[in-house]
């Protein structure tokens, strides 16, 4: 496992390109309304990262084991599906769905990564809750890391807060650590026990994001090779910040 502390400088840069993918992102959500394309989206969020010249962190990127590089620079995720979501012009949003966006910036070499989960008109209230529960327990991870905390920390607090909801947890898919890539060790999983797992050490700089469905925590991947769906069809949240570990904690770097 190769850990990265980003130095004081490398810190100020993920702090300003952080800020720069909130207020993005902000203004990306800002266009989700019924009638929309996925695809036009994609080319907003596009246009926004390159006009403060910026680099979208995912056009072109190709995971380990892809046969191909993801050929956008917005994961727009739908309804059953989870991430990943590729923007095609025919995927165009309606009236009481739920979208996942999910963008990645790079700003002066470094990268930070951010989504959020927003309603499409008005939804359902049972779809209101899933989107607000897996908001707060983004939130539950973060407040879990203190000086000392580690890795299972943040799993444990989420699971513990989501599971009365009775939702399901994604396991095989987690956060991670960010910055110099994309993605860096460690693995940060949406569950997990307290005082397990790698020790969250000052100058880490790591992405929380969990990924709740109403029904099964089971995916699959579609055709495309990118965009990962729940295998029973049940809608999905995913809510994801870029995080520093600090001294005294940790600091949202992904905040408008």
């Amino acid at each position: 496992m190769n850990i990265i502390i980003k130095t004081k400088e490398e810190i100020e840069i993920l702090r300003e390109g952080g800020k720069r993918l909130a207020t993005i992102l902000k203004k990306v959500g800002e266009k989700i309304a019924p009638g929309i394309s996925a695809y036009e989206l994609d080319q907003l969020a596009e246009k926004l990262i390159r006009d403060g010249g910026d680099e979208p962190a995912f056009l072109g990127y190709k995971p380990e084991g892809h046969g191909a590089p993801y050929p956008a620079s917005l994961c727009v995720s739908v309804n059953s599906e989870v991430v990943h979501g590729i923007p095609f012009k025919d995927k165009i949003l309606k009236e009481g769905d739920i979208v996942s966006i999910d963008l990645g910036l790079k700003h002066k070499g470094l990268f930070t990564d951010h989504a959020i989960t927003l309603p499409v008109g008005k939804i359902s209230k049972k779809d209101i809750e899933l989107l607000n529960v897996t908001k707060d327990s983004l939130l539950e991870g973060i407040v879990a890391i203190v000086p000392g905390s580690r890795v299972g920390d943040i799993g444990h607090a989420i699971e513990k807060f989501v599971k009365p909801y009775k939702y399901g947890i994604v396991r095989t898919l987690s956060g991670h650590g960010v910055g110099k890539y994309i993605h860096e060790d460690p693995y940060i999983p949406n569950f997990g026990k307290k005082g397990t797992g790698v020790l969250l050490e000052a100058g880490m700089v790591i992405a929380i994001e969990p990924m709740l469905t109403l029904g099964t925590h089971n995916v699959i991947v579609n055709k495309d090779g990118y965009t990962i769906r729940t295998s029973d069809d049940s809608k999905s949240a995913h809510f994801e910040h870029t995080v520093l570990i600090t001294n005294d904690g940790a600091e949202i770097l992904t905040e408008s």
